[in-house]
């Protein structure tokens, strides 16, 4: 919380507005293979609250998008994110989930043929991609194969 003496009745100054709001949105997305330390910053981005499933073998943080989506972030002990996945009327910001590998899914999203007009199955290299759906309703994940901890199943995302 910010300290501020000039403060009246608990209004910010409108320097410090700014400053904060500049902060918020330059900071770094918790995105595939990127640091746990980011994931609060995926709430503040889609104006919703974190919260955190613990586990013995991964930690799972889930936030509810204001449009209803449902994300969660798969994160290891060390506090790596090894896979996303997603649920809800529409796809979540794939730039901001998929961070470094967004490219290379939208290059072999051109490549590669679809499964169905509903389904995208792709699979380049360490990078798992899914999706499916229809009007209003969309599944998904994401996953990095060698991040994936030991003695967890793919299936386990999701």
């Amino acid at each position: 919380m910010l300290n501020c003496f000039n403060c009246v009745n608990g209004a910010l100054p409108r320097s410090s507005v700014l400053i904060s709001t500049l902060l918020v949105s330059s900071s770094a997305l918790a995105a595939l293979g990127q640091d746990v330390s980011s994931v609060q910053s995926d709430g503040v981005r889609m104006k919703a609250a974190v919260s955190v499933l613990p586990g013995q073998s991964f930690s799972v943080h889930e936030m509810r998008a204001s449009t209803g989506t449902r994300i969660r972030e798969f994160v290891t002990p060390a506090g790596q994110v090894f896979g996303v996945s997603w649920q809800g009327s529409s796809i979540p910001d794939l730039r901001q989930l998929l961070g470094e590998y967004f490219d290379q899914y939208m290059q072999a999203a051109q490549t590669t043929p679809r499964v169905s007009r509903r389904m995208v199955h792709i699979e380049t290299g360490d990078l798992v991609f899914e999706s499916s759906g229809h009007m209003r309703f969309v599944v998904g994940r994401a996953y990095l194969r060698a991040k994936v901890p030991n003695g967890v199943s793919a299936d386990a995302i999701r």
